[in-house]
């Protein structure tokens, strides 16, 4: 292996944000960014100080900056499906294994997470496969940086 390549992949761990280190993340990030593409109709990743990250000021499904860890359905004014708001309420927050679940199958994932057969998601849109949902987890953590 290259020392340019070693350089490279050290710089990027060691430059890797918060939520890398407080969960193992499987997914890569870069691919995770081609993979967004297909998100950015609905959502947008802006950080808190209102610079967007990614996407555009979509409107239509919420804010996904700060993702990982964040409790389900915490998005102040943002109209969330009955089951989300379950979820909300049991405190459950988003980890990549429920994350890949959720954007994979919003309905299947929000009926087995609450138990309720009636639940339905309100995101209509499925990732296709699992790998570029764990790549969109991890692109969507990279966007946050170490504290």
């Amino acid at each position: 292996m290259s020392r340019t390549i070693l350089f490279a992949a050290a710089t990027m761990l060691l430059s890797a944000p918060a939520a890398f280190a407080d969960e193992h993340i499987t997914g890569d990030a870069a691919a995770g960014e081609t993979a967004f593409r297909q998100c950015i109709a609905c959502h947008v990743v802006m950080n808190d100080a209102g610079e967007t990250l990614a996407g555009r000021n979509a409107r239509t499904g919420p804010n996904l900056y700060a993702v990982s860890g964040r409790v389900i359905g915490s998005i102040e004014d943002f109209r969330y499906s009955a089951g989300l708001v379950a979820l909300h309420d049991a405190g459950t927050e988003w980890e990549q294994d429920n994350f890949v679940a959720y954007v994979q199958d919003p309905t299947a994932y929000i009926r087995e997470a609450t138990g309720d057969n009636g639940a339905r998601g309100a995101m209509s849109f499925r990732v296709r496969t699992e790998e570029d949902a764990l790549n969109l987890y991890a692109y969507l953590a990279s966007l946050v940086p170490a504290e």
